[in-house]
């Protein structure tokens, strides 16, 4: 990072982080009012968290239908022999101790109305204030031949768990000289590094294990984040470039549009030709959107995600309704699982100021993101940003990547780093 430390940066992220909950504890108790968070990720459940830390009189409810969470960020590495399905699995059962309730059931839509959430399982839940981080859902109908019951057999593993464990059995249980095909949407998607990262533990994986093997990566898109420094890391690891490459990128100037699949066969369709390529294992990551209770909501613009005021994440379109995460329109913020905490803060402190009657600090929110190359290789980016007119904008000299050519020691302790990090977001979720 040229003139930007990781000193420098955890200074100003530590600054921003604060600066959106500074004074939580500095108000009187209110009336009991009814807050209710739709979805236990990322940003759910620290909204969740801050909310009642903030003002225990408040009565909130965390609407999750899972019982346990698979954490998407760092869900590659179980694809490359570096974790278990175990270490990335997590209980709600911490949250009592904070007070907020747990109703496991799956929302299906809100009426801004009657200030109303709808469950499957026919109940209703009322609130005053409603949180609404449901992450993203497929646009099935995007790729011919590819939707949700064909995903059991050709998996996305965009959303960890049973998807993840699929993806890791075909991979096992491939032929050494196979080809496994990965395919990537248009921008914008969950984890914009994301597809990327795997293609390099899929890649770590095939070179302990099936050497003969390579990942073809079709992309929808002409460019991707921490391009160099994933191309650097290839070429370093896995032989990019040259005929031996364990890993092939086809740009979408090069036929890496995916048009349509047949999943008996394993072949996709690629490019205005419909050029056809067969795999022997297929990961194909459809187009997405906000989460369908959002979307069936009415919470979503044309885009398919959700507008919002950049100030208060509060909907643009429904009052008293605060988006935050994967599914929100939040200025130049990514989605990642870092923005959506630190979007939780900054929302929570936006409804106790309002419960209150106190203005809301001008906020301040940050992104850090790290990927895992390969063995004792990892790269980052990060970025402090904060609110300019009404628009999210990265500050000023406080963002920045992980240099190229950078030593096989900083290597190292960037993936150090990578792993505390997900040592310290997992704990703040789930302690």
């Amino acid at each position: 990072m040229s003139n930007f430390t990781r000193r420098h940066f955890l200074g100003l992220a530590t600054g921003a982080v604060t600066a959106s909950v500074v004074g939580y504890y500095l108000f009187a108790p209110s009336t009991k009012q009814k807050i209710v968070i739709i979805g236990g990720g990322a940003g759910g459940i620290i909204a969740a968290k801050y909310i009642r830390q903030a003002d225990s009189t408040l009565d909130v409810t965390l609407i999750e239908q899972n019982t346990h969470y698979y954490t998407c960020f760092m869900s590659n590495e179980v694809l490359g022999g570096v974790r278990t399905m175990e270490s990335i699995q997590f209980s709600y059962d911490h949250l009592e101790q904070y007070g907020i309730k747990r109703v496991h059931d799956k929302a299906i839509r809100i009426d801004p109305i009657a200030k109303q959430v709808h469950l499957q399982s026919g109940n209703t839940l009322s609130y005053d204030r409603l949180v609404v981080s449901p992450g993203i859902s497929f646009q099935w109908d995007a790729i011919k031949g590819y939707n949700e019951r064909v995903s059991e057999q050709i998996p996305h593993a965009w959303k960890a768990g049973s998807q993840t464990l699929l993806l890791q059995q075909q991979l096992h249980a491939m032929k050494n000289g196979g080809t496994v095909i990965m395919t990537v949407p248009l921008k914008p998607f969950r984890c914009p590094p994301g597809p990327y990262e795997r293609a390099s533990q899929i890649a770590h994986y095939l070179k302990r294990h099936k050497p003969r093997s390579k990942i073809l990566i079709f992309d929808a898109n002409q460019n991707f984040p921490k391009q160099a420094l994933f191309m650097e890391g290839w070429e370093q690891l896995y032989g990019y470039g040259t005929e031996n490459s364990l890993i092939e990128w086809i740009p979408q100037n090069q036929g890496g549009q995916v048009v349509a699949i047949d999943a008996k066969t394993r072949v996709i369709y690629a490019s205005e030709f419909e050029d056809k390529h067969r795999a022997d294992v297929l990961n194909v990551i459809p187009p997405q959107q906000a989460g369908l209770c959002a979307v069936e909501s009415g919470l979503t613009n044309d885009s398919g995600w959700c507008p919002i005021n950049q100030k208060t994440f509060e909907s643009s379109l429904h009052k008293d309704i605060h988006i935050i995460g994967d599914a929100c329109l939040a200025g130049v913020m990514p989605k990642s699982a870092y923005s959506a905490n630190s979007q939780a803060k900054v929302c929570a402190h936006a409804i106790i100021s309002s419960l209150h009657g106190v203005e809301m600090a001008r906020p301040s929110l940050v992104n850090t993101c790290y990927s895992a190359v390969g063995e004792e290789f990892a790269i980052s980016v990060a970025a402090v940003y904060r609110l300019e007119g009404d628009k999210i904008k990265v500050s000023q000299n406080a963002s920045g990547v992980s240099p190229l050519n950078a030593s096989a020691a900083y290597r190292k302790n960037e993936l150090a780093y990578a792993h505390s990090w997900y040592n310290n977001i997992t704990h703040e979720m789930f302690n």
